[in-house]
């Protein structure tokens, strides 16, 4: 039981930004622990998020709540995994060969590349953002799937792909991942697919996406890092809005 709450609390010590100042030991239990919980760290950035809209929105302009759900949003992830979306686009614009490409994404400058594609997936997901409150303030509630299975995607590319390298993040992380963690980080996940059976075709949705995305991290990199899955939740995050708006513009016409 212990070991259940050091890894809950140590998944929101690395994923989010919300204080928790118990000092959590590491090990093969409590990191286990801690992917497991990963979708549960999703689940608390979402009920943030969606308590914000409840609150303010009868009282702000949408491009302004819209806008502010994306800020706190990133404050409360601290920018953790942009940081590795812009690493990788920098990697990925460079056109260089496989050994630049790590060079690039271990710079811990920023390039234009980096930039450019933070512009745009920050855009494309104010504009996403603002779509679905402009259909229904309450369709912002698919951000507790949306948050929760982009996590749970990084969990699955960690255990079916093999780190490039046999140090960082990653790699620590992966040493003793199983099957059984990524089951029971699916449990959160499967609970709100029955709570909200609308939304069920997210799952086919982000079961592509791992797929793509699996396959295009393979063949442009040949294994995952830290980086890597950092952009596999950002576009996850990104994917799952796009497809709740293109769901929603299809039933409405």
């Amino acid at each position: 039981m212990k070991n259940g709450v050091y890894g809950f609390l140590l998944a929101l010590q690395f994923l989010t930004r919300i204080p928790v100042s118990l000092e959590c030991p590491w090990n093969k239990e409590t990191s286990r622990w801690a992917l497991r919980c990963y979708p549960v760290a999703g689940l608390i950035l979402s009920s943030i998020l969606v308590m914000l809209v409840l609150f303010l929105h009868t009282y702000l302009p949408l491009w302004v709540l819209a806008f502010l759900v994306l800020t706190v949003w990133i404050w409360l992830t601290g920018g953790l995994h942009l940081d590795g979306w812009m690493d990788v686009g920098d990697a990925i614009g460079s056109n260089a060969p496989l050994e630049k490409k790590w060079e690039i994404m271990k710079d811990p400058r920023v390039g234009s590349f980096g930039i450019l594609s933070l512009l745009f997936l920050l855009t494309w997901k104010t504009i996403f953002i603002y779509l679905l409150l402009e259909s229904s303030y309450l369709h912002l509630f698919t951000l507790f799937i949306i948050l929760a299975f982009s996590r749970f995607l990084a969990v699955v590319l960690m255990y079916f792909y093999p780190t490039a390298q046999q140090n960082g993040l990653a790699w620590e992380w992966k040493q003793n991942l199983t099957k059984v963690d990524v089951i029971i980080a699916f449990i959160p996940i499967a609970v709100l697919f029955i709570l909200m059976p609308t939304y069920l075709l997210l799952l086919p949705a982000y079961l592509l996406f791992g797929l793509i995305f699996g396959r295009w991290m393979m063949k442009t990199f040949k294994g995952s890092n830290g980086d890597l899955m950092g952009t596999a939740i950002e576009g996850g995050e990104l994917w799952g809005l796009a497809i709740v708006w293109i769901s929603i513009s299809f039933v409405t016409g």
